[in-house]
């Protein structure tokens, strides 16, 4: 079992820069892969990107990967995901995942346990 809490979200101008943190309990000693997805009404989960924990090797989605940096401090079982040069497109409700697959796994249903989400607002 692994509890997950997301924060850092917030308002912030195009072009700007955000750190999300995702806060790791439970078994956190066990090898997961764990993700950043995002999602916004209407439409179903975007992988964004997923890292080993703890190993470390990570994947980003297309879309982000020269943007969006996945890491993780297992010393204090915290996942991160910073953002730079954010776009409006980016606005979304960001929930960090994990599961039990590969690092380039990116459907939401191989991911287990969920945290409750964080909203990134964008404004142009």
């Amino acid at each position: 079992q692994v509890h997950l809490s997301e924060s850092g979200g917030g308002l912030v101008q195009a072009g700007g820069s955000l750190r999300l943190s995702c806060a790791v309990s439970g078994h956190t000693t066990r090898r997961y892969v764990m993700a950043w997805f995002r999602q916004t009404p209407g439409k179903e989960r975007e992988f964004v990107a997923a890292i080993e924990w703890p190993g470390g090797n990570t994947y980003h989605a297309d879309s982000v990967k020269d943007r969006f940096t996945i890491s993780r401090d297992t010393d204090i079982n915290i996942l991160y995901l910073q953002m730079e040069r954010l776009k409006p497109d980016d606005t979304a409700v960001y929930s960090c995942a994990a599961g039990t697959g590969l690092v380039h796994t990116t459907t939401p249903i191989a991911y287990t346990f969920w945290g409750q989400g964080t909203q990134v607002t964008v404004s142009s």
